[in-house]
């Protein structure tokens, strides 16, 4: 049994939710999102909460109903919020810089890497070694800074690389003589 299924989203002030067939709308002061749930559970608007339910017992029903209850949620939080993910660039010579709509990346090869910044989200650099990556929505923005933590890896001698902040990478021991 979902424990998190269970609880319904409670829909903030300013915050409207419509449910057509299987596609729930989510509209709020920062802009609209929806998400398609699957046949396995059924979506329902009352009043001030949105309430996710199972349509059977089936192992697959009851992995959907968690799952999408925390698709909306995540639909309220963004209407209302952005989503924030920081990175930190650790290593001599790397640094990143937001030059209009690309994001700059000096780390170490022999050429610099331009990462096109999508729409929707924004990034921005408040020092050479940071970057904050925001957006509304949740998804997009842990994918786009996976992809930017996939130019440069923390690699784990020296831990060079870019890195989540907070993130702590274990420390291999090196060679002896």
């Amino acid at each position: 049994m979902s424990r998190i299924g269970k609880k319904p989203v409670d829909l903030p002030s300013g915050v409207s939710a419509s449910v057509s067939g299987q596609t729930i709308e989510v509209k709020g002061p920062k802009g609209t999102q929806s998400f398609t749930a699957t046949d396995d559970v059924t979506i329902v608007v009352d009043g001030e909460a949105i309430s996710v339910t199972p349509r059977g017992k089936s192992k697959r029903a009851r992995q959907q109903w968690g799952m999408s209850r925390t698709i909306v949620a995540n639909l309220v939080h963004g209407v209302t919020d952005t989503f924030k993910k920081e990175l930190e660039i650790q290593g001599v010579g790397y640094r990143a810089q937001v030059q209009g709509n690309v994001l700059k990346l000096n780390l170490g090869y022999s050429h610099d890497v331009d990462f096109a910044i999508p729409q929707g989200v924004t990034i921005t650099c408040p020092r050479p070694t940071e970057i904050i990556v925001e957006g509304h929505d949740k998804q997009v923005v842990g994918e786009i800074a996976a992809n930017i933590r996939d130019w440069r890896r923390p690699e784990p001698y020296k831990g060079k690389g870019i890195r989540y902040k907070g993130e702590y990478i274990f420390q291999k021991e090196g060679k002896k003589k």
